[in-house]
C-alpha cells in the first residue's frame, strides 16, 4: 500500500534528524541499528526516504550525504560505512523489512536518465520495464513521478550517487578504485549476481515467510522500445516477476534483475539529442504520432508531451564512472561465463525446458547481450568521441577492451600465468559476430583518436600497444572477417538458402540443409545486431576493407614518425645531460642559461622516450599481423621516413604563414606539433640578467650583482661598446668578458616583441650572475682552500685567480677562432 503524502509529524524522525548534526557517525549508525530492530515497519516507513537521503545525497546534488566516493580505506569511518551497508547488513535489513510491507516511495521523472524521461513524458512506455506501471499521474498538473517499492528506491539512489554532481572540496578527487563507493558496488555485484550458487535469501522474514516481489506485469501491456529488441527477451519467469507462491528461486531473482536493470539505466543510458532521434524505431515513431493525434483533440496534454525535438542531456562522464562501468562489465562476464555446461550447449531450448533451468542460469544467458550491449555500445561510442586526447582515456579504452575479451574471465583464465600468445577459442566466435560493431566500429572511431593524440607521449603508446596487442590475438582477426562477411551476405541469396520446411536428417532431410540453416541463422544475427545499433540505413564500413587499410598505413606512418620524434628527443637528452655533467660544476661545461628550459614534461624524460619506442615497436608489429600488411613495404617506408629526418626534415619548423609580425601556425602545423612531428625552438630571448632565480643560484647575491653591474653599466656603458667594437685584441678580449646582445641576438630567431624591445637594449655590459651560481661559489671556496693549504693568503690567492683568469681569456681571444673554424 502506498504512503500517504499528508503524514502526522514522526518524533523518531525529527530525533534522528538532531542527533545527525550532534552525534559522530559511529555513535549514529549504532543507534540506527537499534532502531531499525526494535521499531516495527510502520515507524520506520518515514524514517526510509530521509536516511536513503543522508547516505547517499539528495538527486538534485544538494545535499553530499556520506560522501562514499571520498570516503577511502585508510578513514575511520570506512569499515562503519561498509558494514551498515553492506548487502547483508542493517540498511538493507530496513529495505527488506518495508519491502514485505509492500510501501511504494516517489522519484520525480526529472531525475531519471534523458532517454526514459523523454519517453515518460511524451506518453511512450519506456524499453526498460523496470519502469513499467509504477508512473503516478500528478494531482497538480506539474510533476510526474514514478512510485518505487523500497528495493528499487534504494539501489536508485546509490546508483544515482555516482553521476549525480555534488560540491566536493576542491583537494578530493573521488577516481579511486579503493573507495567506499567502488567496494560497496563491488560487493552488491557479487552478492546480488553471484558466480557461485545462488542469490542469497533475504536476511528478513515477515510473518508470511518471505519477502514479497513486486507484482507481476500484465501479459497485455505491450511496450514499444527503440527497436532493438522484443518484448520476449528472456522467459516467462525472468520478465514477469512472480508471485509468493512461485519457486523461491524465481522469487529471489527479481532482485538481481532490479539491481542490474538500474545500474544499466542510470549510468549508460545517456546520449546526445541525435542519437536519441536516430535510435527510436518506427514503432515508437508510429507511437507517439498516434499519441500526439490523440491528445490534440483533448483540452489537456499531461507535461512535458510534445518535447521530444527539445531533448537536451549534458552528458561528461567522469573518470570515476568509467571505472565502475567496466567493474560492471567485467563482473557480468564473469557472471555469463559461470553458466553450466549443460545450459550453454542448448542455446535454443524447446519450449517445456524452462521447468529444467533454474531463473538464475536462465538469466546468465542472456544477461550482457539483451542488457547491457546496446547502451555500453552507445556510452562507449559517445565517450571514444569526446573524451580528451590525453591519458585519461586508459579508463575508457579498458572499459572496451575488457567487454571484447569475455574470454578473459572465465574459470581458465584465472591461471597464474597465462599464455599471452593463447588462441581465442572458437566457442567465442558467436559472441563476436553479435558484437560486431564493438570490434569493427570503435576500433574505426578509436583509429580517427590515435592519429590526433600525442604518440611520443609514453602513456599514449602504451594505449596504441594495448590496442592492437588485443586485436593481435590469434584467431580473433579471422572471426571479426568472418562476422564482416556474413552481414554482407546479399537479402536474395538468404531467400534462396533458406529451405521451406526445416527437416532433421532423421526425417528425411540432410545434413547440408541443417548447415544452411545454421548460416542462415547466424546471418540474421549479426545482420539483426548491426540494424539494432545503427538502423536499417546505416552505412556499414569493412575493418578489413580498402578504406580503413589506408587509415591504417595513416597510422603507421604517424607511429613512425613518432618513433623518430622519441629518438631524436633521447638523443638530445643525453647530450644535454652529457653537457651538464660534474664538470660543468667546475665551469668547463656549457653554461647556456638561455636554453635552459624548466617546462618539460615527465613523458619526455629518458627512460620514458625508451617505453615510447618500445611501445610503438610492438604496436607497429602487432598492427602488421592484424592486417598483414607486407614487411618489406613497411621497412622501406620507415626507412624513408628516417632517412628523409637524417637530412635535416627534423630541424624544419611547424607549418606557418608569414604575417604581419611573424609566422602563423597553419591548422597542418598544430597537428605537427600536437603529434610531435615538430616543434619551435624554445629559447629565453629576454634579457639574460631578468631570468627567474634558479634553484642552483644564491637568490641574495644574484639581486646584489644585478644592482652592481647595473650602475657600472649606466656608468661605463659608453666605453664597453668602444671596446668591444676594437678589432684587435683587446676588442677580442672585451668581447669574452662582457655580454655582447648584438651578437646573441644574431645567432637566434627573434620574436616580433623582441625584435622591438631589444632597440633599447643593445650593446656590451657587465654581467656578474654567473658569481651567484653555488657552483662558482663552491669553486672559489675550494681554490681558496687550495692557496692556504699552500701558504697563500686571500690576497695573493685573489691576485692568482685573476691572472689565471686574464691569461684564460687571452687564451681564448688569441685562439678562438681557429678553433671555431677547426
Amino acid at each position: 500500500m502506498a504512503a500517504p503524502t499528508l503524514q502526522q509529524p514522526s518524533f523518531l524522525l525529527v530525533n534522528l534528524k538532531a542527533d545527525s548534526i550532534t552525534k559522530p557517525l559511529l555513535q549514529r549508525c549504532q543507534d540506527l541499528v537499534k532502531i531499525i530492530d526494535e521499531y516495527p515497519a510502520k515507524e520506520l516507513r518515514v524514517v526510509f526516504p530521509w536516511l536513503v537521503e543522508t547516505v547517499f545525497g539528495s538527486l538534485d546534488g544538494i545535499i553530499s550525504g556520506w560522501n562514499l566516493r571520498l570516503l577511502h580505506s585508510r578513514s575511520n569511518e570506512y569499515n562503519v560505512v561498509v558494514e551498515f551497508l553492506n548487502p547483508s547488513g542493517p540498511m538493507m535489513k530496513l529495505v527488506y523489512k518495508l519491502q514485505a510491507e509492500e510501501y511504494k516511495y516517489e522519484i520525480p521523472v526529472n531525475y531519471l536518465p534523458g532517454p526514459v524521461k523523454v519517453c515518460i513524458q511524451e506518453g511512450v512506455l519506456p524499453e526498460c520495464p523496470l519502469f513499467h506501471n509504477k508512473l503516478q499521474l500528478p494531482l497538480s498538473g506539474l510533476t510526474l513521478n514514478l512510485a518505487l517499492n523500497p528495493f528499487e528506491f534504494f539501489m536508485f539512489h546509490f546508483a544515482s550517487c555516482l553521476i549525480t554532481p555534488k560540491s566536493y572540496p576542491q583537494d578530493h578527487h573521488g577516481s579511486s578504485t579503493d573507495s567506499a563507493y567502488f567496494v560497496l558496488v563491488d560487493t552488491y555485484l557479487k552478492y546480488f549476481l553471484p558466480c557461485e550458487g545462488s542469490v542469497p535469501p533475504s536476511p528478513f522474514s515477515d510473518s508470511r515467510g518471505s519477502v514479497t516481489a513486486p507484482s507481476p506485469r500484465s501479459s497485455g501491456v505491450s511496450f514499444a522500445g527503440y527497436g532493438v529488441h522484443s518484448p520476449s527477451l528472456l522467459k516467462h519467469h525472468i520478465f514477469h516477476q512472480p508471485s509468493v507462491n512461485a519457486d523461491p528461486a524465481a522469487q529471489e531473482i527479481w532482485r538481481s534483475e532490479t539491481l542490474l536493470q538500474m545500474f544499466v539505466e542510470i549510468w549508460l543510458h545517456h546520449y546526445s539529442l541525435e542519437m536519441y532521434q536516430k535510435l527510436q524505431s518506427p514503432q515508437v515513431k508510429l507511437a507517439l504520432l498516434q499519441y500526439r493525434l490523440s491528445m490534440s483533440s483533448q483540452p489537456f496534454a499531461p507535461p512535458g508531451s510534445g518535447t521530444a525535438h527539445t531533448y537536451q542531456e549534458p552528458f561528461s562522464p567522469t573518470e570515476e564512472h568509467v571505472l565502475v562501468v567496466r567493474l560492471l562489465v567485467k563482473h557480468l562476464h564473469a557472471f555469463s561465463n559461470s553458466l553450466k555446461p549443460e545450459t550453454l550447449s542448448s542455446s535454443s531450448p524447446p519450449a517445456h525446458s524452462h521447468t529444467h533451468t533454474s531463473p538464475l542460469e536462465e538469466f546468465k544467458r542472456v544477461v550482457v547481450q539483451r542488457f547491457v550491449q546496446q547502451k555500453l555500445y552507445l556510452f562507449l561510442q559517445h565517450c571514444f568521441g569526446h573524451w580528451p586526447l590525453d591519458a585519461s582515456f586508459r579508463a575508457v579504452l579498458e572499459t572496451w577492451l575488457s567487454y571484447i575479451q569475455p574470454w578473459r574471465y572465465t574459470e581458465e583464465s584465472t591461471t597464474p600465468q597465462p599464455d599471452p600468445n593463447r588462441t581465442v577459442p572458437d566457442k567465442w566466435e558467436s559472441f563476436v559476430q553479435e558484437n560486431l560493431l564493438m570490434y569493427t566500429k570503435l576500433f574505426q572511431v578509436l583509429l580517427n583518436r590515435a592519429v590526433r593524440t600525442d604518440l611520443v607521449n609514453a602513456r599514449n603508446a602504451l594505449m596504441v600497444f594495448r590496442v592492437a596487442k588485443v586485436f593481435a590475438q590469434p584467431n580473433l582477426a579471422e572471426m571479426i572477417q568472418k562476422g564482416e562477411q556474413l552481414f554482407l551476405e546479399p537479402e536474395h541469396v538468404l531467400h534462396q538458402r533458406q529451405p521451406r520446411g526445416y527437416l532433421t536428417p532423421s526425417q528425411g532431410g540432410s545434413f547440408l540443409s541443417s548447415r544452411q540453416r545454421v548460416v542462415t541463422d547466424m546471418v540474421f544475427r549479426v545482420k539483426g545486431h548491426v540494424y539494432a545499433l545503427e538502423g536499417q540505413d546505416c552505412q556499414y564500413k569493412q575493418m578489413f576493407g580498402c578504406e580503413l587499410r589506408g587509415a591504417v598505413m595513416k597510422l603507421i606512418q604517424i607511429i613512425a614518425q613518432a618513433r623518430q620524434t622519441a629518438k631524436r628527443i633521447s638523443d638530445h637528452s643525453s647530450e644535454v645531460s652529457a653537457n651538464n655533467s660534474f664538470l660543468s660544476w667546475f665551469g668547463m661545461g656549457t653554461s647556456e642559461l638561455n636554453n635552459t628550459f624548466s617546462g618539460a614534461e615527465p613523458e619526455e624524460s629518458g627512460e620514458c622516450l625508451k617505453k615510447t619506442h618500445e611501445f610503438l615497436d610492438r604496436a607497429l608489429e602487432n598492427l602488421c599481423q592484424i592486417f598483414k600488411l607486407n614487411q618489406g613495404q613497411l621497412a622501406q617506408l620507415i626507412s624513408n621516413l628516417s632517412s628523409s629526418q637524417d637530412d635535416g626534415n627534423n630541424k624544419q619548423l611547424p607549418d606557418c604563414i608569414q604575417g604581419e609580425n611573424g609566422p602563423i601556425l597553419t591548422d597542418l602545423g598544430r597537428k605537427q606539433i600536437i603529434s610531435g612531428l615538430r616543434r619551435f625552438d624554445i629559447q629565453y630571448q629576454g634579457d639574460p640578467e631578468l631570468q627567474p632565480i634558479r634553484s642552483y643560484e644564491n637568490a641574495l647575491l644574484v639581486r646584489m650583482f644585478y644592482r652592481i653591474s647595473s650602475l657600472l653599466n649606466e656608468r661605463f656603458g659608453g666605453h664597453m661598446n668602444a671596446l668591444c667594437s676594437r678589432p684587435d685584441l683587446l676588442g677580442r678580449l672585451g668581447r669574452h668578458y662582457l655580454s655582447d646582445l648584438d651578437s646573441s641576438a644574431r645567432k637566434l630567431k627573434l620574436s616580433p616583441t623582441w625584435r622591438r624591445s631589444s632597440e633599447r637594449s643593445r650593446g656590451a655590459r657587465l654581467s656578474l650572475r654567473p658569481l651567484a651560481s653555488y657552483r662558482t661559489l663552491l669553486l672559489l671556496l675550494l681554490l681558496y682552500g687550495l692557496g692556504a693549504a699552500l701558504s697563500l693568503g686571500p690576497v695573493s690567492s685573489t691576485l692568482l685567480l685573476l691572472t689565471g683568469g686574464l691569461l684564460y681569456g687571452l687564451l681564448v681571444a688569441l685562439c678562438g677562432d681557429k678553433l671555431k673554424a677547426h
